[in-house]
């Protein structure tokens, strides 16, 4: 047994730096929810919240759970982003003074037959094709319940990410003829993280914004990474040409090499799949991944790193080694890595302000 772990370290003063510099791009005068879903995308919700409540408008969950734990530090707006699924759990919803996505019939009957109409987020489809009314649909619904009532109209960008994809166009399209039919009252939303940076003056009465942030929007370099992943070596071996290392012997040494383990692997939540040659930090160095990741370590190719030694940190992503690098070298999302740290590594959460 050994005390030895792996730790996440979450830094708040980033994600603040992150919100205010997203909130700047935003053209009108938006509110501005944090979705901390997922526990904050694995940023620990309760020790978050406290800390950003005075510069955001409301939070956005799917978890009823999540929910209550914010209502212990937040009266703003919090809204159900995937609704509710039974009479139970909308009696809770109101109890916690929770916003509401409605997304389809199912789940409007049970808004209808309790009489509550109050704080709706009307959820249609303009292309994205998971959840949300078809807009005739929807349309149905308006004209015999909503017409005079005040509510959300929200939609979904499938790839705002790429400001030149044609649905993001056409999504525009049919969001703002289907928001031109509504009463005054009706608020609207339909921007994302890519969206605010993408297309700024579509960002309506609410944005949306998550992955942006905690650093994981890779197309822009001044949102930083707000998460540290990191461990320690705990062994160095020498090899020479044409020796393998790690599990079927994927990496094929061609010249002598200093190859580093690293007390983290598979069961920490570092994807077993990681390609040889994705960069790591190490004393502020760049080294490299050598070999497959097994269970509880990894290996490095360490040759070129100066004054290294076993004790010494290993970052995988960080502010100085975005998690872009990570992400684009292997074909993953930074949401993955974000949500997928297991139970088993420290999370550490820091902050200066």
């Amino acid at each position: 047994m050994t005390s030895l772990n792996s730790e996440l370290i979450i830094d708040s003063d980033v994600i603040r730096h992150n919100i205010s510099y997203i909130k700047g791009k935003i053209k009108n005068k938006s509110n501005f929810m944090a979705v901390i879903k997922s526990d904050a995308y694995g940023h620990l919700l309760e020790k978050l919240v406290p800390d950003i409540d005075d510069i955001v408008d409301g939070y956005g969950v799917v978890r009823i759970g999540e929910a209550k734990k914010i209502r212990k530090f937040s009266d703003k707006k919090v809204l159900l982003m995937q609704g509710v699924y039974s009479h139970l759990d909308l009696k809770r919803s109101i109890d916690l003074n929770l916003d509401l996505v409605v997304h389809n019939n199912d789940q409007f009957e049970l808004v209808a037959k309790n009489k509550n109409f109050n704080n709706l987020w009307m959820k249609v489809n303009t292309g994205m094709n998971r959840l949300g009314f078809e807009i005739d649909e929807f349309m149905n619904i308006y004209n015999e319940y909503l017409c005079n009532s005040e509510f959300v109209l929200m939609s979904h960008l499938a790839a705002s990410n790429d400001k030149s994809a044609s649905s993001n166009k056409s999504q525009f399209k049919l969001f703002r003829s289907l928001s031109n039919k509504m009463n005054r009252k009706v608020k609207k939303s339909i921007a994302n993280t890519g969206c605010v940076m993408n297309f700024p003056n579509q960002t309506y009465d609410w944005v949306r914004c998550g992955i942006g942030m905690y650093g994981g929007y890779l197309n822009d370099k001044n949102i930083l990474t707000s998460m540290t992943l990191r461990s320690k070596i705990i062994n160095l071996r020498k090899i020479k040409p044409g020796e393998r290392v790690g599990y079927d012997g994927r990496a094929l040494a061609k010249k002598n090499m200093l190859i580093a383990s690293v007390y983290i692997g598979y069961a920490d939540g570092l994807p077993v799949m990681i390609k040889d040659k994705t960069k790591v930090m190490i004393n502020d160095q760049i080294a490299s991944v050598f070999g497959r990741v097994s269970m509880d370590i990894v290996t490095l190719d360490v040759t070129d790193i100066k004054s290294c030694k076993v004790g010494d940190w290993c970052e995988f992503f960080s502010k100085k080694l975005p998690i872009s690098n990570i992400v684009s070298a292997n074909d993953l999302i930074s949401y993955y890595f974000m949500t997928g740290v297991k139970s088993r590594v420290k999370k550490l959460y820091k902050t200066n302000h």
